[in-house]
């Protein structure tokens, strides 16, 4: 499988900077390396209507939130929402690395989005994620009147670490009869934490020349999971081990050249196979990360503008 020409120059120009592996690097400097690649590559940011930032309660404390509202909107007009879980391995990423891609959600789907800035590990490992992420739909559901949302329009969305708690809402809301969720968009999501597991993507996308790796995702793992053997088959942890019977119709994008691209492929399946509406997009000649990278790869842009339209066919046009 072959990469663009742009995923190519990305990936050269990550190998001509002689930066160490994820997995090399201490919390600190992912965090921070993160941080800076979301500054300089990611999409330019979207001019919204008003944007603003607050904390609400979660069990065991608080957390950031950052509310997107993409136009005005007259008291008795409401527009869906989206709630945003950003990536990072649950370990980094934050409100501002993901900052241009819940803008472009909420100008091209028109919606308003919260986006969520739960608490990372290894200062809060798992499931202090789901709960933060369960808690913030919960909220956003409570409080849809003073947001000006539907609350019978509430998706959920997410790349990678981000996809993975998206599919884990939808499924912890169906399990406890609520919030109610109506689409769920995971991006590139880590679905399946058994690394063991025989993925084809793995053996050929993992080895450390396509951005994400095998060994990063093992030590996001270890950051992440208290007792990672056991815990890999709570469904908290791989929706995939999940009943996926009855959840929310959903959406499944993947990056061709990605480690976690046939447990991507698998979660589809398994949705469709279960009798869920799902449709299936991979981006072939890209890798991991790719909408994060917009600014640098082209393919993000058409991957923001592919969800963002199924993101408003799902909450406006149904």
């Amino acid at each position: 499988m072959s990469l663009d020409h742009a995923t190519v120059t990305f990936l050269d120009a990550l190998r001509g900077a002689g930066g160490k592996p994820l997995y090399e690097q201490s919390v600190d400097e992912v965090r921070a390396s993160i941080r800076m690649a979301s500054q300089q590559l990611a999409a330019p940011p979207t001019d919204l209507h008003h944007v603003a930032d607050r904390t609400i309660p979660v069990p065991g404390g608080e957390i950031d939130i950052r509310i997107y509202t993409p136009r005005p909107i007259i008291a008795s007009q409401s527009l869906p929402i989206v709630l945003h879980f950003h990536g990072g391995g649950f370990v980094a990423g934050d409100l501002d690395t993901h900052d241009a891609i819940a803008r472009y959600y909420c100008k091209h789907a028109d919606v308003i989005v919260v986006a969520v800035g739960y608490r990372l590990a290894p200062e809060h490992p798992f499931p202090s994620a789901v709960d933060d992420a369960y808690a913030a739909v919960s909220w956003a559901v409570e409080h849809s009147h003073e947001l000006h949302g539907d609350a019978s329009r509430v998706a959920v969305t997410g790349d990678s670490a981000g996809g993975n708690l998206s599919a884990v809402v939808c499924q912890l809301a169906k399990e406890r009869r609520g919030p109610r969720i109506a689409f769920q968009a995971l991006v590139y999501p880590v679905v399946d934490f058994d690394l063991a597991a025989a993925y084809p993507s793995r053996a050929q996308f993992g080895g450390g020349e396509y951005f994400l790796s095998n060994r990063d995702m093992e030590w996001f793992g270890s950051l992440y999971l208290t007792d990672a053997q056991r815990q890999a088959h709570d469904l908290r942890v791989s929706p995939l081990a999940g009943d996926l019977r009855a959840l929310p119709p959903a959406l499944v994008v993947t990056a061709g050249c990605d480690p976690l691209r046939d447990e991507g492929k698998a979660y589809a399946d398994r949705l469709s196979a279960a009798g869920v509406p799902v449709e299936y997009r991979c981006f072939e000649q890209t890798i991991h990360g790719f909408m994060s990278f917009a600014g640098a790869i082209p393919a993000g842009l058409d991957g923001l503008s592919f969800v963002a339209a199924r993101l408003r066919a799902a909450l406006h046009d149904a």
